[in-house]
Parts: C-alpha cells; sequence; structure tokens
C-alpha cells in the first residue's frame, strides 16, 4: 500500500476499495486465509495427540515462502510470536515444540483455542487484514477516519463470501497475484516514507 500511495495510485476510498478487493481476490492474504483451516485442524490432531505438528510446520514455511521479501518472513513471524505469547499470558499457550510459528498458524490456534470455526475464522482472518488495511490508509492516503469505517462495512459482505469460499478451497491450488506487490516488498525499506517496519 506504502509504494502505492507514494506512485499516487490510491489517492482515495475509491482506488482503496478496488485495491482491497482485488487483493481479497488473488492476493496472500487469500491463500493464508484459506489455509486456516487445514492449520487448525492439523493443530488439533497435535493437541489431541494424533500427530499434526508435521503438518503445521510444513504448512506454515509453504505460507512463508510465499513472501519475497525477508522483511515480511521475519514481519509474519514477529506477529506470530507477538500473537502466541498474549495466548500464553492468558493461559493458551501453544506447547514448546511448536514454537516459531508465524502469523496464520498462530492465528489458527488462537482459534481453536477460542473455538472459532470455519467460517467465521476465516471471516475474522480477512475482516482484520482489510481493518489493518484500512487503518493503515486513514494515515497514509489521507482517508478520514468516517471514511474508513463506511469503507469496512462496505467489504463486509465481499469479507464473508471470499471467507466462504476460501473455507472450501486448497491453498496449494490458488494463485497469489501480487507480482506487483512482491516488487513492493523488495523495495519497501528505500521508501521515502512508510508506516511499518522493514
Amino acid at each position: 500500500m506504502e509504494v502505492l500511495v507514494q506512485r499516487g495510485q490510491l489517492a482515495g476510498a475509491e482506488a482503496l476499495e478496488a485495491w482491497l478487493r482485488a487483493e481479497l481476490q488473488r492476493g496472500a492474504v487469500a491463500v493464508e486465509a484459506a489455509a486456516l483451516g487445514e492449520l487448525q485442524a492439523e493443530l488439533r490432531a497435535w493437541r489431541q495427540g494424533d500427530g499434526g505438528l508435521p503438518a503445521v510446520v510444513a504448512l506454515d514455511g509453504w505460507l512463508l515462502a510465499q513472501r519475497e521479501a525477508p522483511e515480511l518472513r521475519a514481519q509474519q513471524r514477529q506477529m506470530g510470536q507477538s500473537l502466541l505469547q498474549l495466548l500464553a499470558d492468558l493461559g493458551l499457550p501453544l506447547p514448546a515444540a511448536a514454537a516459531g510459528m508465524a502469523w496464520p498458524a498462530a492465528f489458527a490456534w488462537a482459534a481453536l483455542c477460542l473455538e472459532i470455526a470455519s467460517p467465521e475464522l476465516e471471516e475474522a482472518y480477512l475482516y482484520g487484514w482489510v481493518a489493518n488495511q484500512i487503518s493503515a490508509a486513514v494515515r497514509l492516503v489521507p482517508l478520514g477516519p468516517t471514511q474508513g469505517q463506511r469503507l469496512q462495512l462496505a467489504l463486509a459482505g465481499c469479507i464473508a463470501e471470499r471467507a466462504e469460499a476460501l473455507r472450501c478451497s486448497d491453498p496449494r491450488e490458488l494463485w497469489n497475484g501480487g507480482i506487483g506487490a512482491g516488487l513492493a516488498q523488495l523495495q519497501h525499506a528505500e521508501l521515502y516514507s512508510r508506516l511499518f517496519r522493514s
């Protein structure tokens, strides 16, 4: 988003909405959301002593590999660790054998602990991602807070539809159409101004 704003390609609410809808359809967030059900099922099996951990580790690594820039992979790991630390502080620790999970796997563990299943699992993930992007846009575009809330509300139906579709999808059969996003990730550290660290 920061690259698009700097280039003048996200100058208002309409452009932002179009970009968010496109990302929900073919961005990395869709691939991650599609993986949540499998991650949660494998974590449940592992918690019950039926294996599962090797599959979680493999899928977690595969999802990280979808992020082209090392900075984004580090960010995904850091976000996962922060969520896992919060869960541990709340008395819902992930056993040490699974430490190091990135954001999607940590999110799946949180949802498992809180008994959130599909399609609410995928919808919450997508809703949170959109909310974070809109929050950033309020500072970057600039976009007023009320416009941001209107946009979040306008996207609620799209988010619910994508969640329903993605819960039945195999993430390995989806594609990430974010070639430009991959290039932007690699250029992020050199941006003039940015909200998020590289």
